[in-house]
């Protein structure tokens, strides 16, 4: 299964109905690890240190930035932006549908951005 980490203004209602729709996901808040502060570069340096995705909102700086370590040949165990503009039951859906459907190898090095 698919490791990951919701950055720091990430939606909870997002991560509560995920976590509700999937027997006990791997999934780890940078507040819950001391990392609510922590600027982007050092938050995907983080989730590549432990091999987890990456969920954000933050489509612009998030992706330049994940792109820039894969263009660097930095580890980079991908990045779910989930666009604010999605319904909260969908967002669920569609991160349930990449926790089940896709794996760690096919994120690698890649942004993909829900809805899909």
């Amino acid at each position: 299964m698919l490791r990951f980490a919701t950055d720091q203004d990430f939606d909870g209602r997002i991560l509560a109905g995920f976590r509700r729709r999937l027997p006990a996901p791997d999934v780890d808040r940078l507040y819950d690890v001391g990392l609510s502060r922590a600027e982007d570069p050092a938050v995907l340096e983080w989730a590549a240190g432990e091999g987890r995705v990456l969920l954000t909102h933050d489509l612009r700086t998030m992706r330049r930035l994940a792109y820039e370590r894969v263009g660097a040949g930095l580890p980079m165990p991908g990045v779910l932006v989930i666009l604010r503009t999605m319904p909260i039951g969908e967002a669920v859906e569609e991160l349930v549908l990449v926790a089940e459907a896709m794996t760690a190898a096919e994120l690698r090095d890649r942004v993909l951005v829900l809805p899909l």
